[in-house]
């Protein structure tokens, strides 16, 4: 696959102090006002003021200018007005009006770290200590950014764009709702397009190493302001990752997650359009009805 990740956003945002402060404490680093640093991505989050919350721009990386010429092509076929440099091309998407940017990146190699002991039955690898998870005192830090899932009054049309013109790929779709998982990495998904009475910014989801570390720094958050609070602890059926969502002050949720699907041979994952299980959660809490339509939701579509 020529792309190799999901680079950086930018969000609009009104309140814009309080949603600063928000992601500082949600464990991404300022580097500059407004400017925002996983532990292993690098600068991923922009935060920009705006009259209403939205997603703004997506960036995504390639691997060199062939790739970026091939994209280029395949948008202009599809009638999108592309604007191309030496390193980096982009195009809006005209439904949801989020500017897209393909750049030339090197792959990011994330580091593993040491798996956590973790007894079973019949499997002890740690005896007479307490487990690592209950003792650690720093509070987790994103990992990188994993996806963000948008809104389209056009789903199809905005699908098309992405998989036709910047060449993500399908990895699931949940029928019932009208979404589609698509991935620019190995990642099961990068983004995900639902319809929507507008276009906008649902969720977006960044990467921790284990469940406790989604846990545990969802539960803070929490317990510094209960109504952050949107839904978790849980596992996610399509993608087969743990979540926990929260809420930034914008409106817009934010999602730790670990444990994601990973897709390496696109021969061997079958798409598949149920798989046996809730396409939201295989086991968790009742999903809030919240979730499904944001309580602002109206509002932004009366402008």
């Amino acid at each position: 696959m020529a792309l190799h990740r999901l680079a950086a956003i930018t969000l609009g945002v009104p309140k814009l102090d309080e949603v600063r402060a928000f992601y500082r404490e949600f464990g991404l680093v300022e580097t500059a006002p407004g400017r925002f640093a996983t532990s292993d991505g690098g600068e991923q989050l922009s935060i920009v003021a705006a009259p209403r919350r939205n997603l703004l721009a997506l960036e995504v990386g390639v691997d060199d200018a062939e790739d970026l010429a091939r994209i280029a092509a395949a948008l202009q076929r599809l009638g999108r007005d592309v604007k191309t440099g030496l390193v980096a091309l982009d195009c809006v998407e005209p439904t949801t009006g989020v500017h897209v940017r393909v750049k030339v990146e090197e792959r990011v190699q994330q580091q593993g770290e040491p798996p956590l002991p973790l007894n079973a039955p019949g499997r002890t690898p740690r005896t007479n200590a307490r487990s690592p998870a209950v003792l650690a005192k720093e509070r987790p830090r994103p990992r990188k950014l994993g996806h963000v899932v948008i809104g389209s009054t056009d789903a199809a049309a905005t699908r098309r764009f992405f998989v036709e013109g910047v060449g993500f790929r399908v990895s699931d779709e949940a029928p019932g709702i009208g979404a589609a998982f698509l991935r620019c990495s190995t990642d099961h998904h990068n983004l995900l397009v639902q319809p929507a009475p507008l276009g906008f910014l649902h969720h977006t989801a960044w990467e921790l190493s284990d469940v406790d570390e989604v846990g545990r720094a969802a539960s803070e958050l929490v317990a510094a302001k209960p109504e952050r609070h949107v839904w978790g602890l849980g596992r996610h059926g399509i993608g087969s990752n743990y979540f926990w969502y929260l809420r930034d002050p914008a409106g817009n949720f934010v999602e730790y997650y670990s444990d994601l699907d990973v897709i390496v041979d696109d021969e061997a994952w079958k798409v598949a359009a149920s798989i046996g299980a809730h396409p939201l959660a295989a086991w968790g809490p009742a999903v809030p009805r919240s979730f499904l339509a944001p309580d602002d939701i109206v509002a932004l579509a009366r402008g």
